[in-house]
């Protein structure tokens, strides 16, 4: 993945909008749909009710100053009813004059009450305007904001890793990805239960609702151009369906999945995935280790616990590690990735340190440095 970041140009602004603007039939209607099911994270900002009431009230103190200027002025309205305006009156005209109903039976007859019309209650008659047709439009144009956002979205996103389940498993791991350094904006949820999607929007993630082991599903999550791919749904059966239909619509991404029972993982590994984790064996161990030594697993909670004190991290080797033994390095090692074999420290192949080797070293988090 690629972590330079590089401020948004103008040319790609422009680039986004003629995108919009040159969208075919099929293009707008993809995006519309997409948009039923893609949720996007929630703005900060003011909740909807929040700003119908705010503009509410700007509307009643626009109506409340027109209503009082009317009254100082009264003078010079004529009613035709009685002839003389009184405070509700004036309110009343001002009601009508902002509304642009305008009835006629109250109408300014001196040259103040006139200037007053055309300086003062015209400008407030179309800020009153606007403050309505303001509100109303932002109403209408909700679903279409949602469709720009999700086009913007789909059109940028490249390289990220896509989460499917949102569960126990899938929150984890987005933690542990979060503390490596990846922002939410690269991690997209993919889960089959609304309530659950919205809630990863509430959490600042990019979400998409729908069954994963369906390849519309995966594409609205723009799979086919992620980097890593992680499958944590609930049952067996469904993680080896998703990874199956991943790997079809995605051939060089990472693919890591979890399963429950030992027996699954080599059917997950023919789906294509690069990486299966028991989860039912993983805790077993985990028991047995704190019954022998419940120290220990507190070591090994540690080292899994991404920013905690100490992480296990995987790096590769730098100019001045060549040639030099594991031993000798600053952080601690404990397995040299040479090529796709996985050494231990100890092993006589990785004595020396090469060109191109990575390492997995123990080192303290950065939260806690």
């Amino acid at each position: 993945m690629n972590d330079e970041k590089q401020p948004p140009s103008k040319t790609g602004r422009f680039s986004i909008l003629r995108s919009l603007w040159y969208r075919s039939r099929a293009e707008a209607l993809d995006d519309a749909e997409a948009g039923r099911s893609i949720t996007m994270p929630i703005e900060s900002g003011v909740p909807p009710l929040q700003q119908v009431l705010r503009r509410l009230a700007m509307a009643l103190l626009v109506l409340a100053v027109t209503t009082f200027l009317v009254w100082f002025d009264r003078d010079g309205y004529n009613d035709n009813s009685d002839g003389s305006v009184d405070f509700l009156d004036a309110a009343y005209y001002a009601t009508v004059t902002l509304s642009t109903t305008g009835y006629g039976d109250i109408t300014p007859v001196s040259d103040a009450a006139r200037l007053t019309n055309i300086l003062v209650i015209t400008p407030l008659r179309v800020l009153f305007l606007i403050i309505l047709v303001g509100t109303t439009l932002e109403v209408l144009t909700e679903r279409t904001r949602q469709q720009v956002r999700v086009h913007r979205w789909r059109s940028r996103m490249r390289d990220h890793v896509v989460v499917v389940g949102y569960g126990t498993k899938g929150r984890h791991a987005i933690e542990t990805l979060l503390g490596q350094g990846i922002p939410k904006d690269k991690i997209v949820v993919v889960d089959p239960q609304r309530k659950i999607v919205e809630a990863a929007g509430t959490d600042g993630l990019v979400s998409v609702l729908g069954d994963a082991t369906r390849s519309d599903t995966l594409r609205k999550a723009e799979l086919q151009s992620a980097a890593q791919v992680i499958v944590a749904p609930e049952r067996d059966d469904t993680a080896a369906l998703v990874t199956l239909t991943a790997r079809q619509l995605n051939k060089r991404a990472t693919i890591v999945a979890a399963v429950r029972e030992d027996e699954n993982v080599p059917l997950l590994r023919q789906s294509g995935a690069d990486t299966v984790v028991t989860s039912s064996s993983s805790a077993g161990r985990l028991l047995g280790v704190s019954m022998a030594s419940p120290h220990a697993a507190d070591a090994l909670e540690d080292l899994m616990t991404s920013g905690s004190g100490l992480d296990l991290a995987e790096r590769p080797v730098t100019k001045d590690e060549v040639g030099r033994s594991p031993r000798e390095c600053t952080d601690l090692i404990v397995a040299v990735v040479r090529g796709n074999a996985v050494l231990d420290y100890t092993e006589p192949q990785a004595a020396t340190l090469q060109a191109g080797d990575r390492v997995i070293s123990i080192r303290q988090s950065v939260s806690s440095s």
